[in-house]
């Protein structure tokens, strides 16, 4: 099988990474960072402009790719510049409207596209454990529309988004997948209240209470009670994302350690000059390359059926947990003090790819997701 990028995907990176590096340099991803709004409105438009978000969604909602290779090259550039703008939950919100909304819902993916709408996941719940189907959140038929009731945790971007694809539960206890529904809620929407906070790896995330949120009967998202297939399908994208943006991640941590080793000197030798080190070194990237193996499998299976491909997101995921938390550390140690110093991009790296590994699903999580679902297709 041919791995090699299209030429239209290598034209793709090599603009995004001239770009970020240009345009988004550490100094300025960390004011952005850690700026009250989390993100800029600024960059966001002009990553739009590029036709980076366009590259997210096939050409009939609006874009020019869609398919999981151009979300992982996308996402491989973003994590190489550590970028906070609102990219993930872009895709899992217009992932989640092409695959099972209306015609009008779909027509809104254009606006996301354009970056005109901010949109943001609200799913997980406080007390959840990462289970996709535990959602406690109610949705009541109320005449022609529906009120919806409960909590959502770490939104990202939920202050300043402007809708929200919440699920909510139709029917079914707190833990079936069947009785889930969807629905594009307003973020200012009477009964919405958000409550923003700093994340330690950058940006800003939201806890979203719904106090008796009215909304009408064209904000379901897909048939009542059939949301877990779409939120399934829209988080796969989203898992394929994360993976590559680690990628990007871990490749950057791994220059910084190489040069570090070159340039630092003890007894008179630089240190990477040190058998041991070298040996670490080493270590650090064949676990790079087994994570890039996984990520590329992950892409091509994303459109395959869901045994196939829920396997191989899950095998995905729990690699880069694993090798991200070991290139973090193994990065940190070989700098030794410097490198857990605020001023050196390392940490925000190590920061980021621990951070990864807790974004849908951890990788103990996903490896017993993946033993579940290895015994189910036996």
């Amino acid at each position: 099988m041919n791995f090699q990028h299209t030429e239209d995907r290598r034209m793709l990176a090599d603009t995004l990474n001239r770009f970020i590096a240009e345009q988004y340099g550490f100094a300025a991803r960390d004011a952005i960072a850690r700026s009250t709004e989390g993100f800029s409105a600024d960059m966001w438009q002009r990553f739009a402009e590029l036709g980076v978000i366009g590259a997210l969604f096939d050409e009939a909602d609006g874009g020019f790719g869609g398919a999981g290779f151009d979300v992982a090259v996308v996402f491989e550039a973003l994590g190489r510049g550590l970028v906070v703008e609102p990219f993930l939950d872009t895709l899992i919100v217009g992932r989640a409207l092409a695959h099972a909304g209306s015609e009008a819902q779909r027509a809104r993916i254009a606006s996301l596209i354009d970056g005109s709408l901010v949109a943001a996941l609200a799913h997980d719940e406080p007390g959840s454990h990462y289970e996709e189907a535990r959602v406690t959140t109610r949705a009541e038929k109320h005449g022609d529309g529906w009120v919806l009731q409960g909590a959502k945790g770490v939104v990202q971007h939920g202050e300043h988004a402007d809708a929200l694809l919440v699920s909510a539960r139709t029917a079914g206890n707190e833990f079936e997948e069947a009785g889930i529904s969807l629905f594009l809620v307003p973020r200012d929407a009477a009964g919405v209240s958000v409550r923003g906070y700093g994340k330690i790896d950058g940006g800003r995330a939201a806890e979203v209470t719904l106090d008796n949120v009215a909304v009408n009967a064209d904000a379901l998202v897909g048939a009542q009670g059939g949301g877990f297939a779409t939120l399934e399908h829209a988080r796969g994208y989203g898992l394929v994302a994360l993976a590559a943006e680690a990628l990007g991640a871990m490749d950057v941590a791994r220059d910084f350690t190489l040069e570090y080793l070159r340039t630092r000197k003890q007894f008179g030798t630089p240190i990477g000059s040190f058998q041991a080190l070298q040996h670490r070194m080493a270590d650090v990237l064949l676990e790079i390359e087994q994570a890039r193996s996984a990520v590329i499998n992950a892409a091509a299976a994303v459109d395959a059926p869901r045994a196939q491909r829920e396997r191989a997101l899950s095998a995905a995921k729990y690699t880069i947990g694993r090798t991200g938390a070991r290139v973090a550390e193994e990065a940190i140690q070989l700098h030794g003090g410097i490198g857990m110093t605020w001023e050196l991009p390392l940490a925000h790296y190590a920061k980021r790819l621990v951070m990864i590994d807790h974004q849908l699903g951890d990788e103990d999580h996903h490896l017993a997701r993946y033993i579940a679902l290895a015994r189910v297709a036996a």
